[in-house]
């Protein structure tokens, strides 16, 4: 009898234990796994293709997970670097409701002086000296939606570059620098590039979705002006009724775009970053390419369960 109980329970304990490992290899074995691989088969063809360095981050905003690749590298950001001017922007704004002296506003006034005019500054250019005044929330759209280059330097005086540089150091950010004002090049013949990698570039976007730095009504403000309708690379290829929250950036050789799509139940954060493009129109469809793949996972994933079936 006492052999027979033993036999039962170890039987039992046996049975309790092949049954978890069962269902754990289940989990662990379904098609969602498999597309990611897909995915990541498709972004590594992509780049290889590409006559030029590429580095790619996509971050799932739902489970964490990451697709990485040379997403350590540095490169020069271009004009993604002003997702964390208009960040700081919008951060002291924040503070200075709250009581804080000496910050920036949103609503502060700034009256164009033509010294302040450098290349690519489309909108800033048309305004009437010493007459025409705008907020520096207009600057701030005017930075995203033609990417204003005048309109950027404004705002780096009016923040602080040094400022920039903190706020993205306390987000852990080491290797994203605000170094020089846009189309200084002298300064970018010194070194003094403005530079970040596309894993900080997507962490500092997380950072931004998940109200780490602003409340929530900022927040939603901020990515609202991000996600201006204009010339970029991310949503090329994208269904038009796709939000993305993005800057994209280039300069000579370089192609870069970061941000923030809103696929329906399955958000994500992608930048691609480019440098010794030899053929820079094939770096943007590249970047296309790269957003476009990713799109069709998170559009998938954001309507299947993790065995692939459409749910209603």
């Amino acid at each position: 009898m006492l052999k027979l109980v033993a036999f039962s329970i170890v039987f039992a304990l046996a049975t309790n234990s092949f049954a978890q490992e069962k269902d754990e290899t289940v989990k662990s074995d379904t098609g969602s796994d498999l597309l990611w691989k897909k995915l990541e088969t498709r972004v590594d063809e992509i780049a290889a293709r590409l006559d030029g360095v590429m580095g790619v981050a996509i971050l799932d905003l739902t489970d964490g997970r990451a697709l990485l690749r040379n997403a350590d590298r540095v490169f020069p950001t271009a004009s993604s670097i002003k997702i964390a001017i208009l960040l700081e922007l919008y951060r002291q704004d924040h503070e200075a409701l709250l009581g804080a002296k000496g910050k920036a506003r949103l609503d502060d006034i700034y009256t164009f002086d033509s010294k302040d005019l450098v290349d690519d500054s489309r909108i800033m250019a048309g305004l009437t000296p010493s007459v025409t005044k705008v907020t520096n929330r207009d600057l701030a759209q005017f930075t995203v939606a033609v990417s204003d280059n005048a309109a950027a330097n404004i705002l780096i005086d009016r923040v602080g570059k040094d400022n920039v540089n903190a706020m993205l150091h306390s987000l852990g950010l080491s290797k994203t620098l605000l170094r020089r004002k846009m189309m200084d090049i002298a300064a970018a013949r010194r070194g003094d590039e403005n530079v970040a990698t596309p894993q900080e570039m997507v962490r500092l976007l997380e950072t931004i979705y998940k109200r780490k730095v602003l409340d929530k009504q900022p927040t939603g403000e901020f990515i609202k002006q991000l996600s201006t309708k204009k010339d970029s690379y991310i949503p090329r290829n994208l269904p038009d009724n796709i939000q993305v929250a993005n800057k994209p950036g280039e300069l000579e050789g370089v192609r870069n775009d970061c941000g923030i799509v809103f696929v329906q139940n399955r958000p994500f954060v992608v930048s691609v970053m480019t440098a010794y493009d030899r053929d820079e129109r094939a770096a943007e469809s590249a970047i296309s390419d790269v957003a476009l793949e990713a799109y069709h996972y998170f559009e998938m994933r954001g309507k299947t369960s993790e065995y692939g079936r459409v749910v209603p």
